[in-house]
């Protein structure tokens, strides 16, 4: 589950123009198949069930956590990598 503004927001202190929202929310379930992907330019609410079960039974049996390579993340943490 990724969600995201979407939309314009002046800066109201008048410094900058403002911001713009990128949008693009999207759900994926457990196996990368799309349940929900909207746009970058429209407002709006979508409820998206997941079901809960199927993704423990997923994790279970599909356990990438397991064969990830933590030593590698201590680079993540830093502002520069020397």
């Amino acid at each position: 589950v990724a969600i995201n503004r979407v939309g314009f927001e002046k800066d109201v202190s008048g410094v900058e123009e403002g911001i713009r929202f990128w949008g693009n929310s999207f759900v994926f379930g457990p196996q990368g198949e799309e349940l929900c992907l909207l746009d970058s330019q429209n407002e709006c609410v979508k409820i998206i069930e997941i079901d809960k079960k199927r993704s423990e039974n997923v994790r279970r049996w599909w356990p990438f956590l397991r064969d990830r390579r933590i030593e590698y993340f201590a680079d993540l943490t830093k502002r520069f990598i020397d």
